[in-house]
């Protein structure tokens, strides 16, 4: 039996998933560090119990600094949450090499720098859980998105490389793959629809589609959170991959199935790229 509250440090903590995820470790019991950009921002999570923290996950100092606060307030970490992170929207032939490199920095690069700190640290423990949130678009591709999807389905790889690394360890994996999730994405989500003299300016309204459609049917992000922690802390085995979510069964199910032309048929309809 566990005898002391799990530790648990959450990125983008602000809104969103984020958010529901602090408080639902909350309720659960947990001691949670819940970190932001703009710690202002975290102010209603202080008033629930969570424990603030600033953090730019671009920022490899305030990563380290972060890790290391836990650890010398709470003596341990046993959960990291990966949240923090962003959807870049635009046809990819209108990208920018820093855009794209951005859009890898904060939703890959950051997010396993924080896995290897927090892992080294669990690996002295003997123990701990690494939570990244990827996405059903890391598995199915839209137009429009190339530059989000191809970041997710990255980091659902690196996910898969580190859960079999660090098994002898006993530190645990987990994916968790949200559908159409109630949150800011459309609005953090980078709009410039198109510039001046793009090829895809007669397409501006499927890029505008394509912005808002994880809000279209969204299910709410407490939903998502409530299920999310109790099969986190209901085992010592959790799953390696958590779906939930408006379509986040039915679209991975739809990549596996339906054959890649007819599909990439459908979704260029559906944006209106035919």
């Amino acid at each position: 039996m566990r005898q002391q509250p799990r530790v648990v440090l959450i990125t983008g903590a602000s809104s969103g998933i984020g958010h529901a995820l602090a408080n639902s470790f909350l309720a659960a019991g947990c001691l949670v560090v819940a970190t932001a950009r703009n710690i202002k921002s975290l102010e209603n999570l202080e008033q629930s119990g969570a424990y603030p923290l600033s953090l730019d996950v671009t920022d490899t100092a305030a990563c380290h600094h972060a890790i290391e606060h836990c650890i010398e307030k709470f003596g341990r970490i046993d959960v990291l949450v990966n949240n923090a992170g962003y959807g870049q929207i635009g046809a990819l032939l209108d990208l920018s090499d820093e855009q794209l490199h951005n859009q890898f920095a904060v939703n890959c690069v950051a997010p396993l720098r924080l896995c290897r700190l927090a892992a080294l640290r669990m690996t002295e423990q003997g123990s701990g859980l690494l939570v990244n949130i990827g996405s059903v678009s890391g598995i199915t591709v839209t137009p429009f998105a190339g530059a989000y999807c191809a970041s997710k389905a990255a980091f659902h790889a690196l996910d898969d490389a580190l859960r079999m690394e660090l098994a002898p360890f006993n530190v645990k994996v987990v994916t968790v793959q949200p559908g159409a999730i109630q949150s800011s994405f459309t609005k953090a989500a980078d709009q410039h629809l198109a510039p001046a003299g793009s090829l895809y300016n007669r397409y501006r309204a499927g890029i505008a589609k394509r912005a808002g459609m994880s809000q279209r049917n969204a299910t709410p992000a407490k939903h998502l959170a409530d299920y999310v922690v109790t099969r986190l802390l209901k085992t010592e085995n959790p799953p390696a991959i958590i779906r939930f979510g408006y379509g986040a069964r039915l679209l991975p199910l739809m990549s596996l199935l339906v054959p890649r032309r007819l599909r990439q048929r459908i979704l260029s309809k559906t944006f209106g790229l035919c």
